[in-house]
């Protein structure tokens, strides 16, 4: 009735398609603080050089505008490709832990039946033994 132990995370992780390592990769990127001050530092060069040097982007920063806009964007639907895989581990999960839980449900009942057994057979010995010698009263003395 037992079934072998499986690492449930290692064998889904194979399963994943190219697009979800992608997203997930991305995520983890973009969720980090490198990429924080790396787009923080990106935004000051963007200002500084626009500021001081050849202006292809003039104050107030239309074409870095666009930029960030077309990054959120994709941002957003990226987070929501992964989100759509994490509600799917979380719902397989919790799938495998209900199976899980049931499985060790009925090995319990199936020990406490076993041992509610053991208790009548420990009742019949009492009763078919008349009498035990206590400790130190053996029928040698």
């Amino acid at each position: 009735m037992t079934r072998p132990l499986t690492n449930w995370h290692s064998a889904h992780a194979e399963q994943l398609t190219r697009g979800e390592r992608a997203a997930d990769r991305l995520r983890n990127g973009m969720g980090s603080w490198f990429f924080i001050g790396g787009f923080v530092v990106f935004m000051i060069v963007w200002a500084a050089v626009n500021v001081t040097a050849v202006t292809w982007d003039p104050y107030p920063y239309i074409l870095l505008n666009l930029f960030l806009s077309m990054l959120a964007g994709l941002q957003g639907a990226i987070l929501l490709i992964a989100a759509k895989r994490q509600d799917a581990i979380a719902a397989a999960l919790a799938e495998h832990d209900y199976e899980t839980n049931l499985a060790a449900k009925r090995e319990i009942e199936e020990l406490m039946e076993i041992n509610r057994m053991q208790l009548d057979l420990l009742r019949e010995l009492r009763r078919d033994v008349p009498s035990i010698a206590a400790p130190g009263e053996g029928a040698g003395r």
